[in-house]
C-alpha cells in the first residue's frame, strides 16, 4: 500500500535529519521495526488509543527501541504528540524508498509459482539488473509466491511489468489465436 502524502512529508523530514546526523540506516531499521510492531493488533490498541497518555506511549517507545538515536526519539515524540503514530508504517516505507532512490537501488517485486531458492533469487536479480542496465547489487528482490502463474516469473519494477509466466504466455497465445494476428 503506497504511503500517504502526510507519511511522505514526515519521511522527507526524517530523511533530512537522519542524513544530516549520519544515522540513516539506524533510522530506517528502527522505523521498520516499529512499523512491524504497529501492525500487531494488540500494539495498535495501545499506541493508537486516545485513552493511553502520550507520556506512557513515549516511554513504551523508548523501551521498545532502546538503541534508537535521541533525534529519532524526539521525532517519535512529535508523532505521539500529534497523534500520528498510525503513520509510522507509511513513513518507514517512504523513508526506505527515499534512501533506495538516493542510493540507486531498485526494488523488484518478483512473483513465482514456487518459492525461490537463494541461488535462483540471485540469478533473477542478475537478469533484472542486466535488463535495467544496473549493477546487480543495486537490485533488491521482494519475492512473492502465486501458484496461479503456473511457472516462470512476473516482475514489477516501478511501473514496468515483465511477465514471463506460463499463464502470461498462454494468455498472449490465446489472444493471438483469437485475433488471427501474430506478434
Amino acid at each position: 500500500m503506497p504511503a500517504s502524502a502526510r507519511a511522505r512529508r514526515y519521511a522527507e523530514a526524517a530523511y533530512s535529519v537522519a542524513n544530516d546526523s549520519g544515522e540513516i540506516d539506524t533510522w530506517v531499521s528502527s522505523l521498520e521495526e516499529l512499523a512491524r510492531v504497529l501492525r500487531m493488533p494488540s500494539a495498535r490498541n495501545v499506541f493508537l488509543s486516545p485513552v493511553v497518555p502520550a507520556a506512557q506511549k513515549t516511554a513504551s517507545l523508548a523501551h521498545l527501541l532502546p538503541t534508537a538515536p535521541q533525534l529519532l526519539r524526539n521525532f517519535l515524540g512529535i508523532l505521539v504528540d500529534r497523534g500520528r503514530l498510525a503513520e509510522v508504517p507509511g513513513i518507514a516505507e517512504a523513508l526506505r524508498e527515499r534512501v533506495n532512490q538516493e542510493r540507486g537501488v531498485v526494488i523488484a517485486d518478483v512473483t513465482t509459482a514456487v518459492p525461490l531458492e537463494p541461488e535462483m533469487e540471485r540469478l533473477v536479480a542478475e537478469r533484472l539488473a542486466a535488463y535495467l542496465h544496473r549493477d546487480p547489487d543495486k537490485v533488491t528482490i521482494r519475492a512473492r509466491v502465486d501458484p496461479t502463474i503456473i511457472g516462470g516469473v512476473v516482475a514489477r519494477i516501478g511501473d514496468r511489468l515483465i511477465d514471463d509466466s506460463i499463464r502470461g504466455r498462454l494468455t498472449r497465445l490465446r489472444r493471438t489465436l483469437a485475433t488471427g494476428t501474430s506478434r
